[in-house]
């Protein structure tokens, strides 16, 4: 992004989004770093967030009393240290304008920049005291503008009580308290104090009660309990009140020395200890879920509800989910396309892409997918590709067919011509036409590359050939009838054979279809394990950088003697530390969830393969009748020898239910052919062989 631009706009008093902004997000798949920066107008806010950037210019700088950023402006950047991170950088509008008149978005600002940062930068003048402190009246409003979980989880969950510190504390970003135009020592009692504590001495409470104290207390206990930790900034003024208006158009090289080390100092903490940005539990943001949240977020403020982190990630992992899912059956597909132009191939190859293709995809669903409790959108992905592969598997062996009966109708020609000529009519014609016949077969065999149904195309094909070659063997006046006998009984021994290696070939289809989905299901369970631990691990994470905060916060409480504030704080580390056990107890319940998971997947596959056997089965029926109606019109013209006795018996039984074929011109006389049977359904839709 060259420069930055309007993310939310603040209108006559209305929030909106701007969508070109939503629009540049949504394209971005990295994950964010997002850092924001509040405080009262006219306090230099933009020149930080420039300085992030690395530009002198970007986000405006005023050099009158009138506040410039207006909303909340984004500018996206590579991130200088962590190469496959975004950093957003989001320039607020400066809070307390007394020229808006109107001011009740100030607090929705103030919470959209704690709600979609990872680093929040707060920025004053001046020195740290009480008016300073006070100006941060929007931190003690935040349990009225944010909640933690939607009213149905809060009310139906014992562990989740009152939203408040605790939960705030796992959520909410870093703080950064940054100084400007800081002319003071620093120094406490006549004692030098680095930054931090001169921060940490400005957040002490007071002790005893009253109202005045409450009020005094209020949003400092807010600092120091809703945000993780805590960093301080004193940055000395960086150049004569006379250049000031001039700030942008300076050369770094005029600055004051101590305000630029300061600012390269700040710079380094930001870049080196900001985090990614992440939801309830623990899920890194990407620049398109950012998108997501900020939608969200902005729509809930501006109807008037109160912006949820639960709902927000709820609705963010349906739309993420479905896109993982979308995402991943993309790569499939892509990954296919290759043998897909291939087709026929054999069953080890079509298997082996669809195995490489099934992982790659999976690992697609696996990245962008988070929140998928129940499998839903996994076993959506699963089913998906199940049909994707059934319909592949169906062209592979259509193309299989229609090769095979291409290149068995071409060979057999000569031979078809040499029946119109009454070449085999002759005495000895029989055992010339089987010379022919098995030179035939021999290069059927030879020729490579024919597919899955190369079996099953040849043993059809030689079911037809064989009433042919039987009117043939009849007709040879040079056999006995016991030499006739023989080959009959050979021929039907042969196509006994053929049959045999077609069942071997669906067998071995069968076979790889099982081996694939068992090997496939392994990888998933991998992948699917991984995922689970990988999500368990964010959660966890949540939960420590609270409880690690809570206990510094009780220690700092223990040295300055507040006994009453210190037992409240062991209250909340326990509620913590039994938060963390429950964790630990639940991964008994994610191991059988993990295990429907897995079995519900298993099955949406089989579902998904189960159109491809539906689809077999109906072609099996269709090639019956066709091959009945083939021999029923042999029955008519007497060539009927070599039907097997069941088949025979079947055909008298139906012969009058069942519709004449019609033969058009193999009827005539002349032509002693069998009609074709057309074998080949490539083009055709798997409804339309039925």
């Amino acid at each position: 992004m060259d420069s930055p631009m309007c993310l939310v706009e603040n209108a006559d008093g209305e929030l909106h989004v701007v969508p070109g902004a939503i629009k540049y997000l949504m394209g971005l798949n990295q994950k964010v770093i997002v850092v924001a920066v509040v405080g009262l107008y006219r306090t230099g806010k933009s020149y930080l967030m420039n300085k992030l950037a690395g530009k002198r210019k970007g986000f405006a700088l005023g050099a009158t009393i009138q506040s410039k950023t207006k909303g909340i402006w984004m500018w996206c950047v590579p991130h200088p240290e962590k190469r496959d991170h975004t950093l957003v950088l989001l320039d607020t509008e400066g809070l307390g304008d007394v020229e808006k008149g109107d001011s009740k978005n100030d607090a929705w600002i103030f919470s959209l920049a704690i709600l979609l940062s990872s680093t929040l930068v707060y920025n004053s003048r001046g020195t740290i005291d009480n008016q300073a402190v006070e100006n941060l009246q929007y931190v003690s409003e935040l349990t009225e503008r944010i909640k933690v979980n939607s009213s149905s989880a809060a009310s139906s969950s014992h562990d989740d009580e009152e939203e408040g510190d605790t939960q705030f504390v796992q959520f909410f970003p870093n703080f950064v308290w940054a100084i400007r135009d800081f002319t003071l020592l620093l120094e406490i009692d006549g004692r030098n104090v680095t930054e931090d504590e001169y921060l940490e001495h400005s957040l002490e409470l007071r002790k005893g009660g009253g109202k005045k104290n409450l009020m005094y207390n209020l949003p400092r206990e807010c600092i120091r309990n809703y945000f993780p930790s805590r960093k301080c900034f004193v940055f000395p003024t960086p150049t004569t009140p006379a250049n000031m208006p001039h700030l942008d158009s300076m050369d770094e090289a005029d600055l004051c020395g101590s305000f630029r080390k300061v600012a390269d100092t700040f710079c380094c903490f930001i870049f080196q200890e900001s985090r990614t940005k992440t939801v309830k539990g623990g899920h890194k943001v990407t620049g398109r879920m950012l998108g997501h949240l900020v939608n969200t977020y902005v729509e809930t403020i501006a109807k008037g509800s109160v912006p949820c982190l639960e709902n927000a990630v709820l609705a963010m992992a349906q739309i993420e989910n479905q896109a993982a899912v979308d995402e991943g059956l993309a790569v499939y597909q892509r990954g296919m396309e290759e043998v897909k132009a291939l087709f026929p191939v054999a069953m080890g190859q079509i298997s082996a892409h669809h195995l490489r293709s099934d992982h790659q995809a999976t690992q697609a669903f696996m990245k962008r997918s988070f929140k998928d409790q129940n499998g839903d959108f996994l076993k959506a992905l699963a089913v998906a590709i199940a049909k994707h592969y059934a319909d592949l598997l169906i062209q592979n062996e259509d193309a299989s067919e229609k090769k095979c009966a291409s290149l068995l109708e071409k060979l057999s020609a000569p031979m078809a011509q040499k029946i119109k000529e009454g070449i085999y009519a002759t005495p000895g014609g029989y055992e010339l036409y089987c010379n022919h016949h098995d030179n035939m077969v021999a290069q059927y065999r030879a020729e490579p590359d024919k597919g899955v149904s190369a079996e099953e195309i040849l043993e059809q094909f030689l079911k037809e050939k064989s009433l042919e070659k039987n009117s043939i063997l009849q007709a040879d006046k040079k056999l006995t009838e016991n030499e006739k006998k023989i080959h009959e009984e050979q021929e039907k021994r042969a196509l006994a054979e053929q049959a045999v290696k077609m069942e071997a070939e669906k067998q071995h289809q069968l076979e790889k279809l099982i081996q694939e989905r068992e090997r496939s299901h392994q990888e998933g369970i991998c992948q699917l394990e991984a995922k689970m631990v990988q999500e368990a691990k964010g959660k966890q994470q949540e939960l420590e950088r609270a409880l690690d905060s809570k206990l510094h916060e009780q220690e700092k409480l223990m040295a300055k003697g507040f006994t009453e504030k210190e037992a409240a704080m062991k209250e909340e580390i326990q509620s913590l530390r039994e938060k963390e056990e429950a964790k630990r107890e639940e991964k008994e319940e994610q191991s059988r969830n993990f295990r429907a998971i897995a079995q519900g997947v298993m099955e949406s596959v089989s579902n998904g393969l189960g159109h491809y056997f539906n689809y077999k089965k109906a072609r099996e029926q269709r090639k019956a009748i066709v091959f009945k109606e083939q021999v029923r019109f042999n029955l008519k013209s007497g060539a009927v020898d070599n039907i097997p006795d069941k088949e025979r018996m079947t055909l008298k039984q139906d012969k009058m239910a069942t519709p004449k074929l019609k033969t058009g011109a193999v009827g005539n006389s002349k032509d002693t052919t069998l009609p074709k049977v057309n074998t080949g359904t490539a083009g055709k839709s798997p409804g339309s062989e039925v």
